[in-house]
């Protein structure tokens, strides 16, 4: 098996597997009890939250677990705009954010909030311009994806928080940080984000497992209301396990980081040397302020989903944009926002390197493609 869609999910590391292993067989208690076992459960957590918390430059009492990066999306939208309401009504984002943050905004959109969706270059990247055009007094939140999901471009969140908060300190800024930890560098104090959301199975941790970074000093309110666990910000009896998986996959992520980046780039460059040798009518969208770990390729008179089909059967796995919506299977919206015409848009998909992914992958992964991109091609012809 060839798996190249680990943008959607990877696999689990196997010192993750072993440590959700071992708190689903001898770790198991409910770490609210009163009695040591709890106690033992519950700084276990602790330390989990500590390993969480050091990847993203964070101190621990500023990580709130959750079910995943799109809970944590929805509790920092929803507690800010809470938090703001009386201080205005205008909400900035950009016009290719991932669901979580997009059919938000569509809501408050409809409840009377003026939703300001920034429009991006050919690379993905909002204009910083129009940016400072559209900043005001009014405005309570921005809310940006640090990573691209279907293109891997990074955006500077860090010069356009600087920008808005020096026009007006009331605003909370909000990274969608899903597709940026653990492909590029993440320190949420050096980017001035008062929130950040990631989730554990884009780094070889779990599913089900995601975390929410809230600065300090910030009280917003909650979505889920009940026991008090995690400070009040999300209540209900702790996902032992997950937690200390994506403790865990933190933890190896932070140590061979610098490991993982370089392996990402030389496997990206070979990537792109194997279709520039072999592969004509073709364009990749993704540009050079991007992360090493995503590449959007889009070929000329193909089908994406029929290749998709094609290649599965030979047990190698790719996707056509983002598996977070309608599986995927939808027409990409960012592909229209960034200009890309339909005879190439039609024709896209995305590939997801790892830090399992070998040049060997690649090699039969472009073979593969050359053959069913001619197959298909003597067909759409």
């Amino acid at each position: 098996m060839i798996y190249l869609d680990n943008c959607a999910t990877t696999k689990p590391d196997p010192e993750v597997v072993h440590a959700m292993m071992k708190a689903l067989t001898d770790d198991f208690a409910n770490p609210s009890s009163l009695h040591s076992f709890g106690l033992k459960v519950e700084k276990e957590i602790e330390a989990a939250r500590k390993n969480v918390a050091s990847l993203i430059g964070a101190q621990a009492d500023e990580i709130y677990f959750t079910s995943g990066g799109t809970e944590s999306n929805n509790i920092a939208v929803h507690g800010a705009i809470l938090k703001n309401k009386r201080k205005g009504k205008k909400i900035i984002t950009s016009a290719i954010e991932h669901a979580s943050i997009d059919d938000q905004f569509k809501h408050y959109k409809e409840l009377g909030y003026d939703v300001c969706y920034l429009d991006v270059d050919e690379t993905g990247a909002v204009d910083i311009e129009k940016f400072k055009e559209e900043v005001n007094d009014d405005t309570i939140l921005i809310s940006l994806i640090y990573v691209h999901n279907e293109l891997g471009t990074v955006n500077k969140v860090k010069e356009l928080f600087e920008i808005a908060k020096a026009k007006n300190k009331n605003i909370l800024c909000h990274v969608d940080g899903v597709q940026a930890v653990g492909k590029i560098p993440v320190n949420v104090k050096d980017l001035g984000c008062d929130t950040l959301s990631f989730s554990s199975h884009k780094i070889y941790g779990p599913k089900g497992m995601g975390a929410l970074y809230k600065r300090r000093d910030l009280n917003i309110e909650s979505l889920v209301i009940g026991g008090g666990q995690e400070k009040g910000l999300r209540s209900g009896t702790e996902n032992v396990p997950g937690i200390l998986g994506f403790g865990k996959a933190c933890e190896l992520t932070k140590r061979d980081l610098e490991k993982r980046l370089s392996h990402a780039k030389e496997i990206k460059a070979y990537l792109l040397k194997k279709l520039e040798e072999n592969l004509e009518d073709y364009k990749i969208n993704t540009p050079e302020n991007s992360t090493d770990f995503i590449v959007s390729l889009s070929i000329l008179d193909i089908r994406a989903e029929v290749l998709l089909h094609y290649l599965e059967g030979d047990e190698i796995y790719i996707s056509t944009a983002s598996a977070c919506t309608s599986n995927g299977t939808h027409k990409s919206t960012t592909l229209k926002a960034i200009g890309l015409s339909d005879k190439y848009s039609e024709g896209t998909i995305r590939i997801c390197i790892s830090k399992d992914t070998t040049k060997e992958d690649i090699d039969i992964f472009v073979e593969k493609l050359l053959k069913y991109v001619n197959e298909i091609r003597k067909i759409m012809r």
